[in-house]
C-alpha cells in the first residue's frame, strides 16, 4: 500500500515540481484528514521536508502542499523519549512543530532519511537528540535498507545469544 501512495505522490505532486521524494511516513495531524511528512530533493540538490494532506474528490486522490520548510533551517529533530516506543516527535526550525507519526518505526524511518540526506547534501552540525542512536546512523551494525526488519533482527540476535548461553554446561 505505501509503496502506491508513493509512486502516487511522486506521479502527482513531486515529479511536476521537479523532485525526487526519498521518504513519507503518515503523521497523525487531523481527525478527518490524511497527513504525510515528506522528504524530497531538488534538482539544485536542495533537500525540503513537506507535509501534504491528502485527500479525496470523488475517485480522485489529491494533495496538498500545506508546509515547506528546507532542511538547511532545521536546527533539531526531537525524539522526545528514547526509551519508549512512541511516535511523537518535534522538528525545530524557527518554530516548534510537534508531530505525531503513525508508528514509532515511521518516526525513526523519518529521522534516518534525515540525517542521511544531510550527510550528503549539506553536511551540517543536525541535532537528533532522544532517539537510539544504534537505529539511526547508517554505520551501526543494526543498520539495514530494509528498514522494517531492524527490530526483528536484534530479537533475533538476542534470542540466539539466549539459546547459546542455555546450552553451555556450568561449571560445578
Amino acid at each position: 500500500m505505501s509503496s502506491l501512495v508513493k509512486e502516487d505522490l511522486e506521479k502527482k505532486l513531486f515529479k511536476p515540481l521537479s523532485q525526487n521524494l526519498y521518504e513519507f511516513i503518515e503523521i497523525e495531524f487531523s481527525v478527518q484528514d490524511r497527513y504525510y511528512l515528506c522528504v524530497s530533493v531538488t534538482k539544485n540538490e536542495e533537500v525540503k521536508i513537506i507535509m501534504v494532506k491528502h485527500y479525496r474528490i470523488g475517485l480522485d486522490e489529491k494533495y496538498e502542499v500545506t508546509k515547506k520548510w528546507s532542511l538547511n533551517d532545521l536546527q533539531m529533530i526531537d525524539g522526545k523519549e528514547a526509551d519508549t516506543d512512541n511516535p511523537f516527535f518535534d522538528l525545530h526550525f524557527k518554530k516548534v512543530y510537534s508531530l505525531e507519526a503513525y508508528s514509532c518505526a515511521s518516526k525513526y524511518a523519518f529521522a534516518r532519511t534525515v540525517n542521511k540526506l544531510n550527510h550528503v547534501y549539506l553536511k551540517k552540525d543536525l541535532q537528533i537528540v532522544n532517539f537510539d542512536s544504534t537505529y539511526i546512523n547508517d554505520d551501526s551494525i543494526w543498520s539495514s535498507n530494509n528498514k522494517d526488519c531492524l527490530v526483528l533482527m536484534r530479537i533475533c540476535f538476542y534470542a540466539f545469544n539466549l539459546v547459546c548461553l542455555s546450552l553451555c554446561p556450568l561449571p560445578l
